[in-house]
């Protein structure tokens, strides 16, 4: 009764898991009337590096006393130009410009501004822009939604017309400079939007001194602001390529000492181009629009250093990060890539002729020092990802050679790595270097996940804070490494337990890591959750032997659709601000505004699908399965046979790679991710099991000889004890001694009993089940010619008579 209704109880406890995950979310401040007039200053490519106390004094002044933080200036296209920016900045969502684009990706034409009545201003393109944004992009962006949620808005400056204009294109106060008094004008209504001016270039003084201007006027705004009024300077858009991060300032009531973070981040000291908008109305007290934006409003944190420079630092150095790794972390992946496929070419050989034959013909065995050196290449290539996650520990980019400097650093930790799982205990055993990097990828994912994902920030094998998409918990990369080491960890160790016990052992690892995937404490990857409940649900159903059927994948099906529809339950109830991903996704179907969200993901999959290294990784990892591991040679079949579990973890791990991938918007990404770890591990553990397919043992005392084809009651594995990682169980190196291994009698001798291999822990058991086989004292038995017969099972080779 109890094997029956596992598979649901299983469903249940890992579905439970998920939701929990998922619906717990960490305290966040409720934004707050704050102010009875808002200022948003722009200052186009204004980076920290630009800021201190001798350029801009002003500026310096104001971030010592309010809330600093980097902004990430994306919007619809990329580079952001300026009025890309300013656009953005007054949709609240990602938005664009039209027209024709130069060499360095912005209109070549300016912004028409039409003054007609000496108060207002109108923008005659503004309703083609509009149009432009509505139909030609996939974010569904409503230019002047801004401007739309308040009653009056100023404008100073062309960019801030740009910001300011409703979708009509009407500005209600227009000015193309600061009045010799700007106090009357700021006043005038409850939002103005100023455009202090550039800077831009690469020359250290042109800037400073374009900086320096900026600051005068900032100082005149400052000198003429309303009370109780909230000033939010931001370095609007990037004014060259590549793009970098920009400053953000907010000062007045309630944004004392801090830093400056939103919901959409989820990061101290992060926040987006589309934040603004919200802010604003947030910080005014007014209702957000019907079509919600896609920025959150910024809210004020504690724990910034109370010396201002120090503080400054940190943003300054986060923009020199992020624009070192994009670079580096092409150059990483291709090489990575390049590597994998030729370790692939290099292994087919050496799988052709590593299976023994009993006749006079056949290959030539590989020479033991030859499989051994490309073990441990297999298993610095699964290394490879972690050890570049951990190289971000090292502040490689402040060097004059950024890229050598990572690249050594990653090296020496690939070496120390590989040394580790070489000399870890049981690496003999065919799934020792398989449990050992799984574990060793899982822990680093892991532990930096649980530490506020500090190394994925930036990094080379993370997300950057340029490209917007994320701030905080798990990477695309980072995602396929943890699940796939989770899964083979959780494989490893349901395979040293009794079948009853497989399922059980991978729901507990399994569902352990949906909660690290899941948690907006953590991983805040609902996404990665949902797909990872699946894996481990199909995992967990398959861990004790037998293949996917339909009821089992319907099982997995039924719970990855239950955690998802559980969420999206817990979410919808939110308030509308508040809802994640998910929850705003189903409220976009249920206006009619889900088509954007469906168009954007099918995007991101083709672009990511042809543009990135990692899809290289996927394809080449499964080809390289399909058409040489699963072949008869290959060997992967057979340790399919031998050890059940792992099969189940692999399984699992295609099923959630493949399902987040699609629904992520990462394509082969997450495949290619979780491939770099698992194909070399497939492969490696394939050549043990072929090394040893002929290998054979005498019988342990009181076993009984296996009848039946589904004998697997043995303690840790297959087979009637366990089914280990002796001989048979393909365990050690090819080359590698193993205990009392006998080869099958020839046709005229007589008969004696062979079995599968011994488990791990029963190598030193070798008591013999009958006196004649041990050479009792009591006297030799009569023994009986008879032609030898082989019975061959998935974990046993059987000579009997």
């Amino acid at each position: 009764m109890l094997r029956r209704i596992a598979p649901a109880l299983l469903t249940v406890l890992v579905v439970a898991l998920g939701v929990t995950a998922l619906a717990a979310r960490p305290p966040q401040g409720t934004p707050q009337r704050t102010a009875d007039f808002v200022v948003l200053a722009g200052i186009a490519g204004l980076r920290w590096e630009d800021v201190d106390p001798q350029s801009t004094p002003t500026l310096w002044r104001m971030a010592e006393e309010g809330s600093i933080g980097s902004l990430s200036v994306r919007s619809a296209h990329r580079p952001t130009c300026p009025v890309d920016g300013w656009l953005t900045m007054g949709a609240g969502s990602f938005a664009a410009w039209n027209g024709s684009r130069s060499v360095d990706g912005c209109p070549s034409a300016g912004v028409t501004v039409e003054q007609p009545d000496g108060i207002g201003a109108n923008l005659p393109d503004q309703e083609g822009v509009v149009q432009y944004n509505q139909q030609r992009l996939p974010w569904g962006a409503v230019p002047g939604s801004l401007s739309e949620s308040v009653r009056c808005s100023v404008a100073v400056g062309p960019g801030a017309a740009v910001a300011a204009a409703r979708p009509f294109g009407r500005v209600d106060r227009y000015a193309s400079g600061l009045p010799a008094d700007p106090r009357p004008l700021l006043g005038s209504c409850v939002l103005s939007i100023v455009d202090l001016g550039t800077v831009a270039g690469a020359d250290p003084a042109t800037r400073a001194e374009e900086a320096r201007a900026a600051d005068a006027q900032l100082a005149r705004v400052l000198a003429a602001r309303p009370p109780r009024s909230l000033v939010l300077v931001a370095g609007i858009s990037d004014t060259a390529q590549p793009s970098r991060l920009h400053v953000a300032v907010a000062d007045g009531p309630g944004w004392g000492k801090g830093w400056l973070t939103s919901a959409s981040t989820g990061r101290d000291g992060y926040l987006q181009l589309v934040d603004l908008a919200p802010t604003a109305l947030a910080a005014l007290g007014r209702p957000m629009p019907e079509r919600l934006f896609l920025g959150r409003p910024a809210l004020s944190t504690g724990g910034r250093p109370a010396d201002l420079a120090e503080a400054i630092d940190a943003p300054a150095n986060a923009d020199r990060e992020a624009a070192a790794q994009r670079s580096v972390s092409k150059v990483f992946f291709a090489l990575l890539a390049g590597v994998q496929v030729l370790l692939a070419f290099a292994i087919l050989p050496l799988l052709r002729r590593a299976r023994p034959h009993a006749g006079p013909a056949g290959p030539t065995p590989v020479s033991g020092r030859v499989v051994a050196v490309m073990e441990l290449l297999l298993v610095a290539a699964a290394l490879t990802v972690p050890a570049a996650l951990l190289a971000d520990a090292v502040p490689w980019w402040r060097g004059e050679h950024p890229g050598w400097i990572f690249a050594g650093v990653t090296a020496l930790l690939v070496v120390a790595g590989t040394a580790a799982v070489r000399f870890a205990p049981g690496y003999a055993g065919t799934l020792g270097p398989v449990g050992a990097v799984a574990g060793l990828s899982t822990l680093v994912v892991g532990l930096d996940v649980l530490t506020g994902a500090r190394l994925q920030l930036n990094g080379v094998v993370g997300y950057s804070a340029l490209q917007g998409g994320r701030y905080a918990g798990l990477s695309t990369v980072g995602l396929g490494v943890f699940l796939a080491g989770a899964l083979l960890s959780g494989g490893w160790f349901a395979q040293r337990v009794h079948r009853g016990w497989r399922p059980a052992v991978m729901v507990a690892v399994g569902g352990l890591a949906v909660v690290v995937v899941g948690s907006p404490y953590l991983g805040a990857d609902p996404v990665g959750a949902i797909a990872l409940t699946a894996g481990v649900s199909v995992a967990a159903v398959i861990s004790a032997g037998g293949w996917l059927t339909i009821s089992r994948l319907a099982w997995a099906t039924m719970a990855a659709l239950a955690v998802g529809i559980g969420f999206a339950v817990v979410d919808l109830r939110r308030p509308p601000a508040e809802r994640g991903s998910l929850g705003r996704f189903l409220s976009a179907l249920g206006d009619g505004t889900g088509g954007f969200a469906v168009h954007r993901s099918s995007t991101e999959n083709f672009e990511t699908l042809v543009n990135s290294p990692l899809t290289v990784l996927a394809l080449a990892g499964g080809l390289l399965v399909w058409f040489a591991l699963l072949q008869p040679w290959g060997g992967l079949m057979r340790l399919f046979g031998i050890y059940p579990a792992v099969r189940a973890a692999l399984a699992g791990t295609v099923v959630a790679a493949v399902l987040g991938g699609v629904l992520d918007g990462a394509a082969l990404d997450l495949m290619g991710a979780a491939a770099a770890l698992v194909v070399p591990m497939a492969a490696l553990a394939s050549l043990r099991v072929l090394g040893h397919a002929a290998d054979r043992t005498r019988p342990a005392p009181g076993r009984p000889r296996a009848t039946g084809a589904d004998d697997d009651s043995g303690p840790g594995g297959v087979g009637p004890v366990g089914g280990g990682d002796g001989p048979t169980g393909g365990g050690g190196p090819l080359g590698a001694v193993h205990p009392r291994p006998i080869s099958g009698p020839p046709a005229s001798a007589p008969a004696t009993v062979a079995r599968a291999a011994d488990p791990p822990g029963d190598e030193g058991v070798d008591e013999p089940a009958n006196p004649t086989v041990s050479g009792s004292t009591t006297g030799p038995a009569p023994t009986v010619p008879v032609p030898p017969r082989q019975v061959s099972r998935s974990s046993t080779e059987v000579a009997a008579p």
